[in-house]
């Protein structure tokens, strides 16, 4: 047990040093604000504040931690080794960073609460961020982070227990387009059809007239091959679907529409099930409350998984949405537009709202990779990238998530590639 030992014992100290003790590096803690009780320990302890109190393990605190609210402030990122960090030390620290308050500032996002420029989506864009623009966005550098803090501490209290986690990777399967021809409604199935005639193109207009009579599965409904590769390899898929009524920004089938619920209850045999959520229910808790029951009459369990099918993250009020709705995972957390940590890590971890200052029950899965990158990077360029990124999250027994949609593996797409994607992160020979 690491016994911790800071003046003030905030929330904010609490929650990050619970992420990287904890969660990361499976030491267990226990935090004090009395001198007596601290001196006395002879176990592994450490003190975080302004100055050592003896010969404990110190690191001298930055204020971001012992703060309320917001302040903007000046962020110098320096070199460590063979990593970046920031809120440097003096050399009295047994750290030459505050890795707590630069991994509280990354986990909380605390930059997407400040001013920024957004993109025309109306959201954080990668290029606004920290990470970016310093280039480390490529790193879990507060897995980094917490490795080294690690191997430090154990050089000072080499009998101090910590365990060791397992490299994993995951993949997501967002289905905003559950069917491209099937069940569609007559009048939207003949518009459909009428573009495709005037724009000659004969093979879509073969396709989806063999799908009307159902002598050909709809091009989009892959979930079926996806499955055997979960039964065959044994790797890790979340399926969200969409629910939302149809509009202008949400265009699927209905929920109510047999064949739609029959692929979601079929893949539920067979796989974890959440929801992607739609345009309104981003906006509006009433809206998100309507899709969260109909997918759990579809399932009959309760909805644990949801990710923001436009990732657009309004911080904090999309996250309190989730957690007054009792939804405990989320898979927003990443840039849909480039590879990388948004977080700056690749573990779950619990939502803090900034806010009310307090640590929610939500816990948030990042991914690192979506497969709308893939739009505006060379085939070798990607896989190169991707295969940098694997290692690095592999070197600190991270999980590595992956978004795809269903229409990539159609063969509308370029299936061949995705699944050649799909099959370099699960490591599938």
């Amino acid at each position: 047990m690491l016994l911790i030992y800071t003046q003030k014992v905030t929330p904010r100290i609490i929650y990050v040093f619970k992420h990287i003790c904890t969660h990361i590096l499976g030491i267990p803690i226990k935090f004090t604000s009395k001198i007596e009780e601290f001196i006395a320990h002879d176990g592994a302890k450490l003190s975080y504040g302004k100055q050592a109190l003896g010969n404990e393990f110190f690191i001298q605190n930055a204020d971001l931690l012992l703060e309320q609210g917001f302040s903007d402030f000046e962020i110098k990122v320096q070199p460590w080794d063979d990593t970046l960090c920031f809120f440097p030390l003096p050399e009295a620290s047994d750290l030459p960073f505050d890795i707590f308050a630069a991994s509280f500032y990354l986990l909380t996002r605390y930059e997407e609460y400040l001013p920024h420029v957004k993109d025309e989506a109306g959201r954080f864009p990668a290029s606004e961020s920290l990470a970016h623009q310093e280039s480390f966005l490529h790193k879990p550098v507060v897995d980094i982070w917490a490795i080294k803090f690690r191997d430090i501490l154990l050089e000072r209290f080499p009998k101090l227990e910590t365990k060791k986690r397992k490299y994993k990777t995951g993949t997501i399967i967002a289905s905003e387009h559950t069917f491209i021809f099937k069940n569609k409604g007559f009048l939207r199935s003949f518009i459909g059809l009428f573009f495709d005639l005037f724009k000659l193109n004969i093979g879509r207009v073969i396709d989806r007239l063999q799908v009307w009579i159902r002598i050909k599965d709809d091009p989009h409904d892959i979930f079926q091959d996806l499955i055997e590769i979960i039964k065959k390899d044994k790797v890790y898929m979340l399926f969200m679907f969409q629910l939302s009524d149809f509009s202008i920004h949400d265009r699927n089938i209905s929920h109510n529409r047999i064949p739609h619920r029959a692929v979601i209850k079929s893949v539920a045999d067979y796989a974890k099930v959440g929801l992607l959520m739609g345009y309104y229910a981003m906006e509006e808790i009433r809206s998100l409350r309507k899709e969260k029951l109909r997918l759990e009459e579809i399932i009959h369990s309760p909805v644990e998984n949801v990710m923001n099918s436009k990732f657009n993250l309004k911080l904090p009020d999309h996250y309190s949405n989730l957690t007054e709705l009792e939804i405990n995972n989320d898979h927003s957390m990443g840039y849909p537009e480039v590879m990388g940590f948004r977080a700056g890590t690749c573990t779950p971890y619990l939502f803090y709202d900034i806010n009310m200052e307090i640590t929610t029950p939500l816990r948030i899965h990042p991914y690192a990779f979506n497969s709308t990158v893939a739009e505006n990077i060379s085939k070798n360029k990607l896989q190169e990238d991707l295969s940098r990124m694997l290692a690095e999250v592999k070197a600190v027994n991270g999980m590595f998530r992956a978004v795809f949609t269903n229409q990539d593996f159609s063969n509308y797409g370029d299936q061949d590639y995705y699944y050649k994607l799909l099959k370099q992160i699960h490591e599938i020979e």
